[in-house]
């Protein structure tokens, strides 16, 4: 059917009325417009429409809603233009040129309260100066904005690039201009905002690369701007990620995996508002740091000039401290700005180029200036496309496991995670003629190959360094180091932990303190104190027995532990003093630090040292007297008295247990979660030998205990079990990162002048 549209124009709005032959008509207003008129203009043009939509006319007509106020004039001038189309009073001449409608999805800030800021006024502006007819559609969430644009309900949308590049990956929607900074970038720079008394701030700030301030984040409680925001959320978490500070938390096919990393990297408590929340936002982050929820906020560059201004009250937030608390942590991205967005489905190339051209140059009027900085705070928008707009961003947030099932559903939440490897090489410091025998570590290699579905290789190497080479080329993928090389391939060549070798305690540390005998001196108490004073600070001047091996057992966890309690001044002397020096200094010049082959080395010798009289204190591993000492006594050797003559004065440090490593910069994501789940697997296999059950018979086979079923085919070697006390040197495996298996270790190390260097040269010379 051939109908009639006429178009009242009114100010900066207007009233459309279609109408048939037979006098059915429809009635579209702009109530806002008609209340305050000031320019009519009629046009009139012919339309086709179905007759099914002229039923659906007839009965609007029949059934009109009651209004009040502007709507009672609407409905008069209405009537009017009725009148005036049915009679051809006005003329039925068809405008110059045809106009296009635009529906642009709007997200509405929940404290936008500013009239400058109501998207309707740019609605209208665009309707005045071009060909364009403008519909603000109002979203409350970014959600409604993507699938608004997926299901052709909206042409154009406004979002951040976070929530762009879901929408370009997992529904095709595609970018046609972005944000231009008032330095005309299309970019801001990504970063962690801290208090300058925080660990953090004070590690950025010292100059000293080794003391890294991410590396400080685990169990922080972080502040992020919202759920999947871009800065506030996807951008921190692909850089933790990426370079494994941070490793992933439950089903890594799961969007809400995501959510239980972040829980877990940093602390339950952080916080990941809902819009229209008070800690919602770039403002709602900074307000959480600001009032001691949090310990970190991710934001923007410039976030604390926009929202804590010096000088201007009426834009300073009430929750600001002063400017100088704040510490903007190193740039860990650059974030696309926000961009406008169209679905290639339902806007055709004719009509996205004249919007385009409109958008870009609104900046060219003054008017159209204000209004576009009022709407999008934005100086002006530039053209550009999905893959140079987001294409570097998606190389950093592709790399959640989550977020990248989540987009391109290559597998439903709850199967196993593939790896993108080939092939899997993992570097190995054993004698070739380990082969054959249970401690090959071939017989690693084909559990992982099985649980992985490719080749994994061993490349052996001679040295914890070459280890260390190996990961940092390429050559291999994960090695398992010890932890002086695993500390110096953190700090200094950018490896990362994926996991920790459990000790036979099962825990993954072992406690460093010294001894004395009992009924020693160190032991008593000040007299004029009735409380226990710490008996390493009565040390000064006595003769001290150490190991003489690794230099943290040997000489930082003692140094360390001094310098922590004020006993030896850490007046950063310079980093080529050796702890021997500082040991001599502090202690005896007559104490114990043996060289190999001598009669006082490793931690018997240090017992021994202590058991002879040579000297009054002796630094080993916590456990190991009751687990050393007693065999010792066994096999006839005179050199301990008994467990019950020694004391140990307290804990002063520990070592980590075996590491398994990786290069963030070779290892991807994925990849890393399927060998990190596949090495876990060793941990539910149990080799039985005639174990009998009730009822059930007697079994010997490799037993999963995850699935509660015997593999009489496994033979005895091939069991994870025994894969893990023969070739791993330990009872299970535990997922971990850097921080929180080396961090204490670390710090301990970076306290002691030339502690870093020590432990350096340390592995290069083993």
């Amino acid at each position: 059917m051939l109908l009639q549209m006429t178009q009242l124009f009114v100010g900066r709005g207007r009233i459309s009325v279609i109408h048939t032959p037979n006098h059915q008509f429809r009635i579209r207003s702009s109530e806002r417009s008609l209340s305050t008129p000031r320019k009519w203009r009629l046009e009139t043009k012919s339309i086709q429409i179905p007759q099914s939509l002229v039923i659906s006319m007839k009965s609007s007509i029949a059934h009109p809603k009651p209004s009040t106020g502007g709507g009672v004039r609407a409905s008069a001038m209405a009537v009017l233009i009725i009148s005036c189309a049915v009679s051809g009073c006005l003329g039925q001449d068809k405008p110059e040129e045809e106009r296009t409608s635009i529906t642009i999805a709007y997200e509405v800030s929940p404290n936008m309260v500013d009239p400058g800021l109501n998207p309707q006024i740019f609605s209208d502006h665009i309707s005045e100066i071009s060909n364009f007819d403008i519909t603000i559609s109002i979203v409350d969430s970014k959600v409604a904005m993507l699938e608004a644009l997926r299901f052709g309900n909206v042409d154009v949308a406004y979002m951040d690039s976070g929530n762009a590049w879901i929408g370009w990956n997992q529904y095709g929607i595609e970018v046609l201009a972005a944000d231009q900074k008032s330095d005309g970038r299309s970019y801001y720079n990504a970063n962690a905002w801290v208090l300058n008394d925080s660990d953090m701030a004070i590690a950025h700030l010292d100059s000293d690369q080794l003391t890294n301030p991410f590396s400080l984040m685990e169990s922080k409680v972080s502040c992020h701007t919202g759920w999947l925001d871009s800065v506030g959320m996807m951008l921190p978490m692909g850089f933790l990620l990426g370079l494994g500070y941070a490793n992933i938390v439950g089903d890594p096919n799961d969007i809400e995996s995501l959510r239980g990393t972040i829980h877990g990297y940093f602390s339950q408590d952080s916080s990941i508002p809902d819009p229209g929340t008070p800690l919602y936002g770039f403002s709602g982050a900074l307000k959480c740091l600001s009032e001691g929820s949090g310990d970190i906020a991710f934001a923007k560059e410039n976030s604390i000039q926009d929202f804590c201004p010096i000088g201007d009250d009426e834009i300073r937030e009430d929750w600001c401290l002063d400017n100088s608390r704040y510490v903007a942590l190193p740039s860990f991205a650059k974030a696309p700005s926000d961009v406008f967005v169209y679905n290639p489905d339902y806007l055709n190339n004719e009509t996205l180029e004249e919007l385009t051209r409109l958008l870009t140059t609104l900046d060219d009027n003054d008017e159209s200036s204000e209004i576009l900085s009022n709407t999008f705070g934005t100086e002006g928008v530039v053209k550009t496309n999905s893959d140079e707009h987001l294409g570097i961003y998606s190389s950093l947030v592709s790399g959640i496991p989550g977020i990248s099932a989540y987009f391109v559903d290559e597998q439903p939440s709850g199967e196993d995670i593939t790896i993108t490897l080939e092939e899997l090489i993992i570097a190995f410091q054993v004698e070739e003629s380990t082969n054959g025998t249970n401690q090959d570590p071939n017989l690693l290699a084909g559990f992982l190959s099985e649980q992985l579905g490719v080749n994994v290789s061993i490349v052996y190497v001679d040295s914890e360094y070459e280890k260390i080479s190996s990961l940092e080329s390429g050559e291999s993928h994960i090695a398992f180091m010890e932890h002086t090389s695993s500390l110096v391939a953190w700090k200094k060549h950018g490896l990362a932990v994926l996991a920790a070798i459990q000790n036979d305690d099962q825990t993954t540390s072992s406690a460093i303190s010294g001894w004395s005998l009992s009924g020693s001196g160190i032991l008593e108490n000040d007299e004029s104190d009735n409380s226990m004073i710490d008996p390493y600070g009565k040390t000064k001047g006595v003769v001290s027995c150490h190991t003489g091996t690794d230099p943290y057992t040997n000489s930082i966890a003692p140094l360390s532990y001094l310098i922590d309690i004020g006993q030896i001044l850490n007046d950063d002397e310079s980093p080529s003093l050796s702890q021997e020096s500082q040991i001599m200094s502090h202690f005896n010049y007559s104490s114990s630090i043996p060289t190999p082959n001598s009669s006082y080395f490793d931690e018997s010798g240090a017992i021994r040292c202590l058991s002879e009289g040579y000297g009054e204190i002796a630094f080993l591993s916590e456990n190991y007297i009751s687990n050393e000492c007693s065999v010792s006594i066994q096999e006839g050797e005179d050199w301990c008295l008994g467990e019950s003559n020694y004391t140990s004065l307290g804990i002063i440090g520990s070592l980590p247990s075996t590491s398994v490593m990786y290069n963030p910069l070779v290892l991807d994501t994925r990849s890393r979660a399927s060998i990190l789940n596949s090495l876990i697997d060793l941990n539910y296999d149990m080799y039985l030998e005639n174990y009998s059950r009730p009822g059930f018979g007697t079994y010997t086979g490799c037993y999963d205990i995850s699935v509660h079923k015997v593999f009489e085919n496994i033979p005895k070697q091939s069991c994870g079990d025994e894969i893990l006390k023969n070739i791993l040197n330990g009872p299970g495996i535990v997922r971990a990162n850097s921080q929180e298996h080396l961090g204490e270790y670390s710090d301990d190390v970076l306290m002691v002048p030339g502690g870093f260097y020590a432990v350096e040269e340390y592995i290069l010379t083993e």
